[in-house]
């Protein structure tokens, strides 16, 4: 039984190889939306006032391909074996590696917020959307802060 439990290990690779597709997927969906938005910008001479708002959503997509990027190589690290990665991206426990997704969720909630409040469509829901992601901001710091303290 021992042996078969530590070969199960190995289940975690079907997570692994699926997040880092996906990661790749939406690296190369953000690159094609910059070449879209460059061409954009080209054909408009650059007059466009929405291209400030789809910069704003490249950077969205490419937070979202990093977050899925960071728990692929996390997981692997976590579960199989360490890895050669700049020591900011080191995972050695559980709590790392969600602290390290949390500091990205907030990212992408800010560029979220960003979006909502160039488009200014609704400010009472800008108000909202704003306090929404300061509460959920100071819930991920403080569980970054104090949750893997034991």
């Amino acid at each position: 039984m021992d042996k078969l439990l530590e070969k199960s290990k190995y289940l975690i690779l079907i997570g692994v190889v699926f997040l880092l597709a996906a990661s790749v997927a939406a690296f190369l969906l953000g690159a094609a939306k910059t070449v879209s938005v460059l061409i954009a910008l080209v054909t408009n001479y650059g007059k466009d006032p929405s291209a400030a708002i789809a910069f704003i959503g490249l950077m969205d997509t490419f937070l979202i391909a990093i977050a899925l990027f960071i728990f692929s190589v996390g997981t692997y690290e976590l579960f199989i074996k360490g890895i050669a990665l700049p020591e900011w991206l080191v995972i050695h426990n559980l709590h790392d590696l969600k602290a390290k997704l949390g500091s990205v969720i907030i990212l992408i909630m800010t560029v979220t917020f960003l979006e909502h409040l160039i488009e200014w469509n609704d400010p009472l829901g800008t108000l909202f959307v704003g306090l929404a992601v300061a509460v959920v901001s100071a819930s991920l710091i403080a569980f970054s802060h104090f949750g893997g303290k034991d």
